[in-house]
């Protein structure tokens, strides 16, 4: 097979989800879609044991998901796309299958008017998202991702109500990302005072927000009966699962084990997705250039969201070029033990956006090639 490719480990797949359910502790993972992008392996992830629900980014991949037979879909984020809230008021299927995320008014207000002129629309349920984000020396710091603005219980509550009351919609969850637990390694490789300092702030952080969650979801509890709470992410699942109050884990990036999850001490598992270049050039002692590269992961720009040289180990980028658009130069002593024609092996940095560069992704088990499925992109979906 000619490269540029992506492979699927099976085995590591199986492995890492595994581990996810034995972290998990009995609480069901919702599966992060944006961490696959990939109908089939979700799909296969679903049929194991301890995974149940996906986590969308979007709504019309939440309606694309639901129209394919994946009867339930929680879309974390808001959306503000009219034209699917109209299709989804005007699918009573997909309005079943369907939870669209708020957390304000605003957001209840712009459902409404996007679905008034539906004939005989369907309910549409929601979840309310909490703001996790931990707020020692009195308020005077912050710490956690900017995303819902309702911290308080009695904040949550105030939107709860309101959606509760409104007709047209179903009040069914609540969700709760603890980024700065879940999403920020408490290992750093070589930065010993680094761990220690964000060790002792996830220590506060989850204290504070386990007593904060637990509050919250009895105050909406009081307004409505909810089918779930989540909360959690690959890097904090033993944490969130242990408290009472959540019922569900979300989590995807463990499944593929991305490179910015070897700085987490409770993450286990192998990579599990790889995607291999061809070299094409030999420019000199101890240099080779692959074909293409560049394909460099969201967040705070750093070298931690390069692809990882892999294999075979031993290889650099140039501090001049890092990883190009069309090409990339990669140095080592092991450079020179490779001809035109040969592959490099790559980690991404996160875990679902290696599939925005390949249309399909190669199943392999051992040295054998068993299913090649195709990727969003390569169903001709670029949600976002």
């Amino acid at each position: 097979m000619d490269p540029p490719l992506a492979v699927v480990d099976v085995a590591a797949l199986r492995h890492n989800a595994g581990e996810l359910v034995r972290r998990a502790a009995g609480k069901r993972i919702r599966v992060a879609s944006k961490s696959l992008r990939s109908r089939e392996v979700l799909r296969a992830v679903l049929a194991l044991d301890g995974f149940s629900g996906v986590l969308a980014f979007t709504l019309p991949e939440a309606l694309w998901l639901a129209g394919s037979g994946f009867d339930d879909v929680l879309v974390a984020y808001p959306t503000v796309d009219r034209a699917a809230l109209r299709r989804l008021a005007a699918d009573s299927r997909a309005a079943d299958a369907v939870t669209v995320m708020i957390d304000s008014v605003e957001h209840l207000d712009l459902i409404e008017k996007a679905t008034a002129e539906v004939a005989e629309a369907s309910p549409i349920r929601v979840c309310v998202d909490i703001d996790t984000s931990w707020r020692p020396m009195g308020g005077r710091m912050r710490v956690g991702a900017r995303r819902s603005s309702l911290h308080s219980p009695a904040a949550v509550a105030a939107v709860a109500r309101e959606a509760a009351d409104r007709h047209g919609f179903r009040l069914v969850g609540l969700m709760a990302y603890e980024a700065q637990i879940a999403g920020v390694p408490d290992a750093p490789p070589g930065r010993p005072g680094r761990a220690l300092a964000v060790r002792a702030m996830q220590h506060g952080s989850g204290a504070e927000l386990a007593e904060r969650r637990a509050a919250i979801v009895a105050a909406v509890k009081e307004i409505a009966q909810l089918e779930f709470v989540n909360g959690g992410g690959t890097g904090s699942i033993e944490r969130t699962a242990a408290e009472d109050a959540v019922t569900e884990i979300g989590a995807g990036s463990g499944l593929f084990l991305p490179r910015l999850f070897d700085g987490h001490r409770k993450v286990t598992g192998r990579p599990a997705a790889l995607f291999a270049l061809p070299v094409v050039r030999r420019p000199g002692p101890g240099v080779v250039t692959v074909l293409g590269g560049g394909y460099v992961a969201s967040g705070v720009p750093g070298n931690d969201r390069l692809p990882q040289p892999y294999l075979p180990g031993g290889l650099r980028y140039d501090a001049q070029e890092g990883a190009g658009e069309v090409q990339t130069p990669l140095l080592g002593a092991v450079a020179d033990n490779l001809v035109v024609g040969d592959r490099v092996w790559f980690r991404h940095a996160k875990a679902g956006e290696l599939c925005e560069r390949f249309a399909e992704l190669h199943f392999v088990q051992g040295d054998t090639v068993t299913a090649t499925v195709p990727t969003y992109r390569g169903e001709g979906r670029t949600f976002l």
